[in-house]
């Protein structure tokens, strides 16, 4: 199977949520630019066997996480690897998701955090060695609700215009301008894409009639963010009519007003005190028209340049009760660190088979 950057429509729109396996418990294991390094561990000992490998693993970081409010967060999800693997851990940080799409493949990074699923398969279908490292679970602690929520939205004063028969709805967004987050994004663009294809069957859409705006195009203007946060503020600097983001990579800077992170018609509001690139745009609010579940995306690894005993260890740490207990990797809720996983009650990361991403794979046949 090839993964194009840009894919072909999928034959319709599935609920994932329901497709996840039931691995039940933590610890369970299933058939820019180089800067910062962190200090390994010093009882670490890689073995005589690993020469082959990368004796510097680097991280590569989506455009996402590479924002400096996730610095120490970084640092520390790196930290834990030099302290697993007794390795230096370097990361590249990015502006463009597609760098970081290659550089994992390539083996220029011996591992992704933090990866989407659309991301991690562009990076398989170059590398059949890139394989999952773990993902992070749902609140009950399994992959059953292993998910996150990829957002239509658009400003609260517009959002009336987005509503039939009492509901919010996408049948008035032909002819406005969007802005999706990269055409390597999953949330941000696989899925609301593969949405609208499926709910306007009969203009027979194409993702590239999608990624493309201007006169006969769907939308009349297209915009790409280059991470979520971007995508965002597009909408809300009102350089976009809609925009394509996630809840995951938003909560940081905005409060839900009414209703939650998975239902059409809840409102949000960036927080007052809301950092670089919403400081611009604290107090805005938007309104969700759509909200779609999607299969948590993994932390992946080359397995050209990342030895089996390292992969082997990080593993060990990473789905410990330690790291899950870890308020700097899965932070509570009243917590004013910035970290890409939120603890609300039994999250935790589980090593997880290459099929799980089945359903993905799917969607782009």
């Amino acid at each position: 199977m090839k993964i194009c950057k840009t894919m072909k429509a999928a034959a319709g729109f599935m609920l994932i949520a329901t497709m996840a396996l039931s691995l039940t418990a933590c610890g369970i294991t299933s058939s820019g630019n180089a800067s910062k390094s962190s200090t390994p561990a010093a009882s670490a000992v890689p073995s005589a066997t690993e020469s082959k490998y990368a004796d510097t693993i680097t991280v590569v970081w989506y455009p996402n996480e590479s924002a400096s409010d996730y610095d120490e967060s970084r640092k520390h999800f790196e930290d834990l690897i030099a302290q697993a693997t007794g390795k230096k851990v370097e990361e590249k940080l990015t502006t463009d998701y597609n760098i970081a799409i290659e550089s994992l493949a390539s083996g220029q990074a011996q591992i992704g955090a933090v990866m989407g699923a659309l991301g991690f398969l562009q990076a398989q279908d170059e590398n059949a060695n890139v394989l999952p490292l773990f993902v992070n679970t749902g609140a009950s602690g399994t992959l059953e609700d292993a998910v996150y929520y990829s957002w239509l939205a658009v400003n609260k004063a517009d959002a009336d215009n987005y509503m039939k028969d009492g509901k919010y709805s996408i049948d008035n967004i032909k002819g406005k301008k969007i802005s999706f987050v990269s055409n390597s994004s999953t949330s941000g663009f696989l899925f609301p894409s593969t949405s609208i294809i499926a709910h306007f069957a009969s203009d027979k859409l194409t993702q590239d009639d999608l990624a493309e705006g201007g006169d006969g195009k769907f939308f009349s203007e297209v915009l790409f963010g280059g991470s979520h946060q971007g995508s965002a503020v597009n909408l809300l600097a009102g350089k976009a009519d809609i925009a394509a983001f996630c809840d995951t990579e938003i909560i940081n800077y905005a409060t839900a007003e009414s209703g939650d992170n998975k239902t059409a018609g809840s409102v949000w509001k960036i927080n007052a005190d809301a950092t670089a690139p919403f400081d611009t745009v604290a107090g805005k609010e938007f309104v969700l028209i759509q909200a779609l579940p999607v299969l948590n995306g993994p932390t992946a690894y080359n397995a050209d340049t990342l030895s089996p005993e390292d992969v082997k260890a990080i593993q060990a740490l990473f789905t410990s009760d330690t790291v899950s207990n870890d308020p700097q990797v899965f932070v509570p809720k009243d917590s004013s660190f910035k970290g890409s996983f939120k603890k609300t009650d039994k999250e935790c990361f589980v090593a997880v088979d290459n099929s799980w991403y089945d359903a993905i794979r799917d969607m782009l046949k």
